[in-house]
């Protein structure tokens, strides 16, 4: 007996679904095409779309799926702060899953990624102001631009070794900052308090 790939494995199991149109429509999609459908369901690791075009997924309620991940380049906390139940959407294509009989989508990607625009502007070594948005036992993440926030660990917090941030800050303070790194790859921000340096 011949050895089956995961695609002839994952092809079989979508036309015993009764899906062999759904399967031809999703391979035949090209990386990065634009795709518009309305919101069909919101879920804590994704979100279903409802493509405009091509058949019906027998069973989820969505050919689409946005992963979490992939609905905003900007923290957030739930699904629904992005986008909300019956809204149109246009999407760019990521790949076909193929164990699912999905398009995996991206709502980010056709924008601008805003990180990259700061990281265009800004250098190691530059001073900025911030708002610190949340604390970790490791430090405090600032915001120190509409939508991008770095991480000042414990130790370049204070001039002074600390424990804790919350020996030195609170959410909602200002806090003066300089980059010590950008890491535009990882979409990562390392700063140090200024008073610490």
């Amino acid at each position: 007996m011949d050895a089956v790939s995961d695609d002839e494995a994952a092809g079989s199991f979508f036309s015993a679904a009764g899906s062999p149109e759904l399967w031809k429509f999703l391979e035949a999609l090209p990386a990065g095409v634009m795709l518009s459908g309305t919101v069909a369901s919101i879920e804590p690791f994704g979100v279903f779309v409802a493509l405009d075009e091509g058949p019906a997924h027998p069973v989820f309620p969505g050919v689409g799926f946005v992963p979490i991940p992939e609905l905003s380049w900007t923290r957030f906390e739930e699904a629904s702060d992005i986008v909300r139940l019956g809204q149109r959407v246009t999407c760019a294509f990521l790949q076909f899953d193929t164990w699912n009989g999905e398009a995996r989508l991206s709502l980010r990607a056709p924008l601008p990624d805003p990180f990259q625009a700061f990281a265009d502007g800004t250098a190691v070594g530059q001073a900025l102001e911030g708002r610190v948005t949340k604390l970790v036992p490791f430090g405090a993440f600032v915001e120190v631009a509409r939508g991008i926030e770095g991480l000042v660990h414990v130790r370049d917090l204070a001039p002074e070794p600390v424990r804790s941030p919350e020996e030195v800050v609170r959410v909602g303070d200002s806090l003066a900052v300089v980059v010590t790194q950008i890491d535009r790859e990882r979409r990562r921000l390392a700063l140090a308090g200024r008073d610490a340096r």
